[in-house]
């Protein structure tokens, strides 16, 4: 009986053993023994995440996740895309399905600290509101005592928006949803009186609307949501490496380096700042595990902050948003992007 507690004992140790070898494994590791970024996004959402006409993925957390494949792999073809439904995406991440998360997420408290993930950076700031029809005569959210609003169940809106009637005494009534696109329907077959989500997210929908001029955004913003990409807790190794991959675009941007002129800047520049960020010079590659010519490949391949931004939501896009005066220009126009130094 001693000899068996004692065998029981040693196999269970083995197999704790092994399941903490399992998970600490390197991402950074297995992402280069697998030859491509797993990348976690939604269904659809334009701008950011959605199919063009090709069947190509394309948006915002496209390019966030393109940019880590050029960082590793020089190659930014070299990813998968997964989408999930909104339940499925912190899961996704934990067990090791996707190696990043980007699909509009915003960073909360308690997401950051309960989820088993680590949010890294925001790259789009946004806040929540609403839409309704415009025949509905409705000018501000006030308006909406007794409203039906569609909601995404599960997410920072729902309960932003629970917040936001008990604080106004707006007996707001809200039917939630599990995938967008049916609450999308929902909306537009006027089964709800009015759609919430973030300005981005409402600016996308109603450009997919069958009579978009139908539609009107309210102006109140009720939260502050920061759109922020997510890896899996406790991985340093690969957390700095997604991290570095989006603050290399945003400090091209400051430094006035683009995909276009990339190549001339890496030949030519005098820059001490310009030359490590495109590894002319300096070794800031090591620490990260990342070929010498990293950034200059996220650069090239993918662009600047401010050519991801215009690409894919700017004014010329299908969302038509106007950087200008919001917290996603650089610090130096009044904005919040940031990048850290590149030293």
């Amino acid at each position: 009986m001693k000899k068996f507690s004692l065998a029981l004992a040693a196999t269970t140790t083995l197999l704790a053993a092994n399941s903490y070898a399992a998970d600490t494994t390197s991402t950074l590791d297995a992402v280069k023994e697998r030859g491509y970024v797993n990348c976690v996004i939604g269904n659809s959402f334009p701008g950011f995440y959605s199919l063009n006409k090709a069947g190509e993925w394309q948006g915002m957390d496209i390019d966030m996740c393109r940019g880590v494949a050029s960082a590793v792999f020089g190659d930014a073809s070299k990813v998968k895309f997964l989408p999930v439904q909104w339940a499925q995406s912190f899961t996704s991440i934990k067990s090791g399905k996707g190696d990043i998360l980007s699909k509009g997420m915003t960073w909360t408290l308690s997401r950051d600290s309960a989820q088993g993930l680590d949010f890294l950076d925001t790259y789009f700031y946004d806040g929540q509101g609403f839409m309704v029809r415009k025949d509905l005569g409705v000018k501000s959210v006030k308006e909406l005592n007794g409203a039906t609003v569609c909601v995404l169940t599960g997410t920072s809106s729902e309960l932003n928006i629970a917040d936001y009637s008990r604080a106004n005494n707006l007996d707001i009534k809200t039917v939630v949803f599990d995938d967008s696109s049916v609450r999308n329907t929902a909306f537009f077959n006027n089964n709800c009186d009015a759609l919430t989500n973030d300005k981005s997210g409402l600016a996308a929908q109603r450009s997919a609307a069958p009579n978009p001029n139908d539609y009107v955004i309210l102006p109140e913003t009720i939260s502050k949501e920061a759109l922020s990409f997510a890896v899996k807790q406790n991985d340093s190794e690969w957390a700095n490496v997604v991290k570095w991959s989006f603050a290399a675009m945003v400090a091209a941007e400051e430094f006035g380096v683009n995909s276009q002129n990339v190549e001339k800047m890496r030949a030519e520049s005098q820059s001490p700042v310009i030359r490590r960020l495109l590894g002319v010079e300096g070794d800031l590659n090591t620490g990260l595990g990342l070929p010498q010519d990293w950034a200059y490949q996220v650069i090239k391949n993918v662009g600047n902050y401010g050519e991801v931004y215009e690409r894919n939501v700017g004014t010329d896009s299908v969302l038509g948003l106007d950087r200008e005066g919001t917290l996603n220009e650089l610090w130096t126009k009044g904005g919040l992007m940031y990048a850290k130094s590149f030293r």
